[in-house]
């Protein structure tokens, strides 16, 4: 009896491990649990402290920015939850 036991959990380990190898292979082949690949480092010269009623719209336009560089050089901002304070780049490069 113990050794069905011990036999059955082994199985077990088994087929979660190789669950786990095929979803790994699966995630690399399409780009990775939903990330989007990095195009180039950015690097920032010039930051912006924001001010109550900044939006990244109206940032852009203040420093006459595409909305394409904005993002470039601003990869992990969420214009939906600027904060007083916070520090936005406005002039940089993207490698």
């Amino acid at each position: 009896m113990a050794k069905a036991n011990k036999t059955m959990v082994l199985n077990m380990i088994l087929v979660l491990s190789l669950l786990l190898i095929i979803s790994v292979a699966e995630s690399k082949r399409i780009g990775g649990f939903g990330l989007k690949e990095a195009k180039g480092t950015p690097t920032c010269e010039t930051v912006y402290s924001v001010k109550s009623g900044d939006t990244c719209s109206g940032i852009q336009q203040e420093f006459n920015l595409t909305e394409q560089f904005f993002d470039a050089i601003n990869p992990n901002l969420n214009c939906d939850a600027l904060f007083v304070a916070q520090w936005i780049c406005v002039d940089g490069t993207v490698n």
